[in-house]
């Protein structure tokens, strides 16, 4: 070890270091038996450096696509020849028949099956008879081929003067035929030697025609390139047999080729085709639906490209399937743009709106329908309720009250048109557009109750942005909130009653709200529309809240829209548009009208009118009820009552506000004040007590420059009532309202307990 270590000193002379004293060891030399595995190591490197190098690749490649043309040729073309000889396709095409239920063709391909054996019989038994046939028929032939040449050779004798040419065509015949054996013996050979080679390169064609080797081993220019190929039967047979679920892949298999039997006839539809598909006993169309994504990949499409729905016929997929790219493509401009003659008819004309999947032009009947339409921020929303409202526009007996609570200018063409016009996201546009609802109330009130047979011109609410009314914290002198999903709401309360009764006088309500849920969109609200549209959406879940469980099962699946990329792309549920029968909800491509060309349609519908004044905000046009005062006066000289006594009572002192209450209702209200029904005697009572003692503590919060001048005491005029006066309504008539101190605002609960600060 002493020899291996090099020991560094001073130089004694320079007395300076000449390298550190720190001893280096050096490393031993390798022992022999570490060379052969350096040499297996360095072969191996070689060895796989080798094999995956780009020209191994290349060539492998080539090696196993060609030998499986061969192969997959080969197997081809004795399938065909198996096809031809036998009845294995007709019994294929029976087994599918029968298990597609379609027994009417399974006997069709069983009487086909038997003609074909019975005539296959017949040959081979006329090629039994076939030698004897052929004997006889070469004797004949034989005899009167050589005395027609002895004939013929008879005559040139004559003509000739030569006996001997009697034979000469006989001869001729001998000759030619030597002359025929000599040209076999010499081809034979080389034919031979090539035939071989000459069948395998016509399997190597059909194997190459019907691309029989697998896709990496196929050339980069064909590989995968099936995308946005033509559909065919076989490619809608091979997605479904590969979309994993297994009683579809053992039936289609028992089927053989002859899956394409579980197709219906492949219709061009608009920019794709259409098939309805009927599936095997054992597979449910729900579990297709849910694999949308893999069989959309199977069929070389992008997800959004294949849509499924469910038709009426049992058992039964509806695939429609897009040409590649063609959803991308923009659908051209709206015929309100276009058409500048353009009149429109609320009774009985429908609204231009778009185009379907098929590319059919998209209408829809606005007559007696509440409508709903919702989906993510920014993703056309407001152009698409836009339009419609631009198309009854050019209706001038439609009367519009328009409430955009986004105030970004998106409703502003609308200012000449619509009577009332309130703009802005705030709490008092919000307590504006609740007015302007309750308004609506009001004039649907008017209307049933006028003689029977009375004709009213249409009168339509929009509130867009609506979730900004519904999330609105905003709360009135009566401490009933703006907002919420209550029946403490005033603006619930007022779309709840519009929705129940509005449609039989032609007063309706539209609503566009962003991210439908519980909280921003009120159960018993969506489901008041006749006509729920949606945009995208994020989640299914949103999707049963916009349209409904029916249209969800059904296939309606906004929540697979691409989010941005498909910007004005509607799916809607209603019986005001054609849908395809059987389907709960189509899908539409809607036109866009952007703002330059919204103003210069609403010119339009402006010089069809005489003139209208808008308002940016109302006064409320019906008399604002106070629940509470009126329980108290439904009480009278009670000390209690029954809870439904109490709502029998109110309905009979104002039907038009307490006719739809439910004991819900009724415990809301008197839980807000403080004064919640109690039992008596195993029965929901309402206690006078309680009621008189919210009542009194209501007027005792209210400062002396706000209270009423004046009011009574039990008989529903206590303190806290409002007084009435006479105002113009918004749509030029009377009406009876009530005169409020401004809103209260939910800025926190105070010190106290009570609420704070005032709008």
């Amino acid at each position: 070890m002493t020899d291996n270590v090099v020991h560094l000193f001073k130089d004694p002379i320079t007395e300076e270091p000449t390298a550190p004293a720190v001893p280096l060891t050096v490393a031993p030399e390798p022992s022999p038996r570490s060379r052969p595995v350096r040499v297996f190591v360095r072969t191996r490197r070689a060895v796989v450096g080798a094999v995956k190098h780009d020209r191994t690749r290349t060539a492998a490649r080539v090696t196993v696509r060609h030998g499986a043309y061969v192969v997959g040729g080969t197997r081809v073309t004795v399938r065909r020849a198996w096809d031809g000889r036998t009845g294995a396709r007709y019994e294929r095409l029976l087994r599918a028949a029968e298990a597609a239920g379609n027994y009417e063709a399974a006997g069709e391909w069983e009487e086909r099956l038997h003609r074909f054996r019975s005539e296959r019989h017949k040959r081979r038994m006329d090629l039994l008879m076939a030698p004897q046939h052929v004997a006889k028929s070469a004797a004949i032939g034989a005899a009167g081929g050589i005395g027609g040449l002895i004939a013929i050779g008879i005559a040139l004798a004559i003509a000739t003067r030569d006996p001997s040419d009697v034979f000469t065509p006989l001869m001729a015949l001998i000759e030619l035929i030597r002359l025929l054996v000599v040209i076999v013996q010499i081809v034979w050979g080389p034919l031979v030697a090539v035939g071989p080679f000459l069948a395998l390169a016509g399997l190597w064609a059909v194997g190459r025609q019907r691309a029989t080797a697998p896709q990496w081993a196929l050339p980069e220019g064909k590989r995968s390139d099936d995308a946005g190929a033509p559909i065919t039967p076989s490619i809608v047979v091979t997605a479904l047999r590969d979309l994993g679920i297994a009683p579809l892949r053992n039936a289609i298999k028992e089927m053989g080729d002859a899956g394409a039997a579980m197709l219906g006839p492949i219709r061009i539809a608009g920019c794709g085709v259409e098939v309805d598909v009927t599936l095997p006993s054992g597979v449910t169309t729900a579990e297709v639906q849910n694999r949308r994504k893999k069989l959309a990949e199977n069929l070389a499409r992008h997800e959004h490209e294949v849509f499924i729905t469910i038709p009426e016929a049992a058992r039964t997929v509806r695939l429609w399937i897009a040409d590649s790219g063609a959803l991308d493509e923009p659908i051209g401009p709206s015929p309100l743009v276009t058409d500048t003659t353009m009149t429109a008819d609320y009774a009985k004309g429908r609204a231009p709106w778009g185009l379907d999947l098929r590319g059919d032009a998209a209408t829809i009947s606005l007559y007696q329908r509440h409508l709903l339409i919702t989906g993510l921020s920014n993703q056309g929303k407001t152009a698409a309720l836009r339009a419609l409202a631009l198309w009854l526009a050019l209706d001038r007996r439609v009367e519009f009250r328009i409430a955009d609570l986004k105030g970004a200018g998106d409703w502003a063409m609308f200012d000449g048109i619509a009577t009332v016009l309130i703009q802005g996201p705030t709490d008092d546009h919000v307590i504006d557009a609740t007015k302007m609802a309750e308004g609506l109330v009001t004039e649907m009130e008017r209307r049933l109750q006028a003689p029977p047979g009375t004709q009213f011109d249409p009168l339509i609410g929009i509130v867009d942005e609506a979730q900004v009314a519904f999330m609105c914290p905003a709360v009135g002198d009566d401490k009933r909130p703006y907002g919420g999903s209550k029946a403490t709401s005033r603006y619930f309360m007022a779309a709840r009653k519009v929705h129940n009764q509005g449609r039989a006088v032609n007063v309706l309500l539209y609503e566009g709200t962003q991210d439908p849920t519980d909280q921003n969109l009120p159960k018993l609200v969506r489901e008041g529309a006749h006509t729920r549209v949606s945009l995208a959406l994020g989640t299914e879940s949103q999707s049963r809240m916009a349209l409904g469980d029916k249209a969800v099962d059904g296939g309606a699946a906004p929540h697979l829209l691409r989010q941005g990329l498909d910007k004005g792309t509607v799916v809607i549920a209603s019986d005001g548009i054609k849908i395809p029968a059987g389907q709960a909800s189509i899908t539409v491509r809607t036109h866009f009208i952007d703002t330059d060309d919204a103003a210069v349609i609403a010119q339009r519908a402006k010089d069809l009118r005489d003139g209208v004044t808008t308002l940016a905000a109302v006064e409320p046009s019906a008399a604002a009820v106070d629940a509470l005062a009126d329980i108290a006066a439904a009480l009278g000289s009670e000390s209690k009552l029954l809870t439904q006594e109490v709502l029998r009572r109110l309905a009979a002192a104002n039907p038009g506000e307490y006719r739809e209450w439910t004991f819900s209702d009724l415990r809301q209200v008197l839980e807000a004040a403080g004064a919640p029904p109690r039992k008596s005697d195993g029965r929901m009572v309402v206690d006078a007590q309680r009621v008189a003692q919210a009542l009194a503590e209501r007027a005792d919060d209210t400062p002396e420059s706000a209270a009423p001048k004046s009011g009574g005491g039990g008989g529903g005029q206590g303190a806290g009532v409002p007084t009435r006066r006479r105002i113009g309504a918004v749509n030029g008539g009377p009406a009876a309202v009530r005169v409020r101190r401004p809103a209260r605002r939910c800025s926190g609960p105070s010190p106290t307990g009570r609420r704070a600060g005032r709008g």
